[in-house]
């Protein structure tokens, strides 16, 4: 692996067209700190732009993915500082959410021991969720006198099915890997020791396929999704336009004239070959 990045409270190494992320406070649980969350405004941003990147994958250093947010670090220290902490929140929900869910390249979710709270926030902005079987979901914070804020209601909301929301939140009980992929918190759980092989197995596969594709069929989903019928057709239209005019790699006229002309695949079985 090779990275140019460096950074304080994130990890980065890229392999191969694979940027492995990974929030670094192991000895806080890699609960998110301001710190931690300007560094990740700096990673996304680059990545976004790094040609070197075709995968972006987010996990965490040490015993698991993340504890949520930095308590102390968020109120505590900035409970008299107004203007550090209006930057602190803005960065917040800045790559958790505002980049990350319409981040122009696939995201996963690499998910091991436990992920709580402000987690949920990445979690579900990533494109897919590969979790260890064993790791711990939980969102407590009705145990503690308060509602997940943020986005996290919301997200949550649109992520999995309504009687699993209120479960998680007004319940605050933890629920594993396997749970979680019941109720469709994450696209998979698998045991532990396979979740690197497995997380590594998407990526690859994400790779192969036009990122142009990739892209525009990302940004369809992710906006039609508030939107009427009426008003999908026209902005689904725009967009298989607007996407054929990005590609320079002319993917459309590649995969007409491979499975049409020169019948070499079969779209259901895979990508053409670029």
């Amino acid at each position: 692996m090779n990275s140019g990045y460096s950074y304080e409270n994130v990890k980065v190494d890229v392999d191969d067209g694979v940027a492995w992320v990974r929030l670094n406070r192991p000895e806080k649980r890699n609960a998110m700190s301001p710190r931690l969350n300007h560094d990740m405004v700096d990673v996304l941003s680059r990545l976004e732009t790094d040609t070197g990147v075709g995968v972006v994958v987010l996990g965490g250093e040490g015993q698991g993915w993340t504890a949520g947010m930095d308590l102390e670090l968020f109120f505590r220290d900035l409970d008299d500082k107004p203007a550090e902490r209006a930057v602190a929140h803005r960065e917040s929900q800045q790559w958790r959410w505002n980049h990350l869910y319409t981040f122009p390249k696939p995201t996963i979710a690499m998910v091991h021991g436990f992920c709580y709270g402000g987690g949920f926030t990445q979690l579900i902005a990533c494109d897919f969720a590969i979790a260890a079987e064993d790791t711990v979901f939980g969102l407590s914070e009705v145990n503690w006198g308060i509602i997940p804020a943020g986005i996290v209601a919301k997200a949550l909301m649109d992520c999995v099915p309504y009687r699993d929301a209120l479960d998680l939140c007004m319940t605050g009980r933890p629920i594993d890997g396997t749970e979680a992929e019941r109720m469709r918190l994450i696209t998979r759980a698998v045991p532990g020791d396979r979740l690197r092989a497995e997380t590594e197995q998407l990526a690859r596969r994400l790779l192969k396929i036009n990122p142009e594709a990739l892209r525009g069929t990302k940004q369809a989903l992710k906006i039609t999704r508030g939107m009427s019928y009426d008003q999908s057709i026209d902005y689904l239209a725009a967009k298989f336009a607007e996407q054929k005019y990005r590609d320079a790699e002319g993917g459309y006229a590649k995969g007409i004239a491979q499975f049409i002309d020169d019948k070499s695949y079969r779209p259901a079985h895979g990508p053409y070959s670029r």
